[in-house]
């Protein structure tokens, strides 16, 4: 199309959205702005902030906790250029789509796939810039409690493949020459950290304290054994601050409470992130476990894609 009319790929974008997304009536606008005040537009992506928000009062509570908690972390990594990749929707230039043959049909995490295509491809000049405005995206929701649940954790189980694609990122470090050996060190270091400990981290997190003792029972005894509980519980103590500063912020961005919900159920939501360890691990740490334990036996998995109803 754009070839018929005679439009110069230079000039285009293209935003890659997903079908349940709403964008900022602004977002165009900074987009737009951004692509032409930057010297480096053909050696960039924009990603805004994914807010899992358009039903947030309308799914379960487990759910409504994972999307929340999603939702200000998807702030969070706005504010970390040196780390941040596309995710789910973005915009692109179609000069730079261009250049490295367009998307991968082959592989189930497209965005990541396409930052690294473009980024090695480029000699490690491609980064991500943040537009802080938000898009709106629904939670997994299906018809009833139980079928929801097994649609979150299908989608988890999806985001989790993305292990996969770690194979293509450390042949792509080892083999494309001429680029920055720690920039591209770093960007391959913390990709590989977030998956591979993706399925450790509520372990480590819940049970670290307690697997010790459990595995040598005479460490129990020692200093270190009687001391390392406690310390342990003193520092999940101090790191509930954490989880205030998440529910203050989510409730600061998440959309007005629809007239059919009742004032009790929006004053009873802090209580709701009392769920927030068992969330963890039923969504985050299982299907993490699936999703590896897969890869690892051969038993590969289709695209599904998340309903949202």
């Amino acid at each position: 199309m754009v070839d018929k009319v005679g439009i110069p790929i230079q000039y285009v974008t293209i935003t890659s959205e997903d079908s349940d997304a709403l964008l900022d009536k602004q977002y165009f606008a900074a987009l737009t702005y951004q692509f032409l005040d930057s010297p480096a537009r053909y050696e960039r992506i924009w990603q805004a902030g994914i807010m899992f928000y358009n039903n947030i009062w309308r799914v379960p509570a487990p759910v409504r906790v994972l999307a929340s908690t999603f939702s200000v972390f998807q702030l969070y990594v706005l504010m970390r250029p040196d780390n941040l990749i596309n995710f789910s929707t973005y915009s692109i230039s179609l000069k730079l789509i261009d250049s490295i043959g367009y998307w991968d049909t082959d592989v189930i995490p497209e965005d990541y796939r396409m930052f690294f295509k473009t980024y090695f491809s480029t000699q490690g000049k491609v980064s991500v810039d943040p537009i802080f405005l938000p898009i709106m995206a629904d939670a997994a929701e299906s018809d009833g409690f139980w079928s929801t649940m097994v649609n979150q954790y299908e989608q988890i189980k999806r985001w989790a493949w993305g292990v996969s694609d770690d194979s293509y990122v450390i042949k792509q470090w080892l083999t494309v020459p001429n680029m920055p050996f720690w920039g591209k060190t770093m960007r391959v270091l913390h990709v590989l950290e977030s998956h591979f400990l993706w399925p450790v981290n509520w372990f480590a997190i819940t049970l670290g304290a307690l697997i010790p003792s459990l595995v040598n029972p005479a460490f129990s005894q020692t200093v270190m054994g009687k001391t390392l509980p406690q310390t342990s519980s003193a520092i999940l103590t101090i790191t509930l601050f954490s989880l205030l500063v998440i529910f203050l912020i989510d409730a600061a961005n998440r959309p007005p409470r629809p007239h059919q919900v009742s004032w009790l159920k929006k004053l009873l939501q802090p209580i709701e992130f009392i769920l927030t360890p068992v969330v963890g691990f039923f969504f985050s740490a299982l299907p993490g476990l699936d999703a590896h334990t897969r890869l690892m036996l051969g038993r590969y998995i289709e695209y599904r894609v998340t309903e949202k109803v």
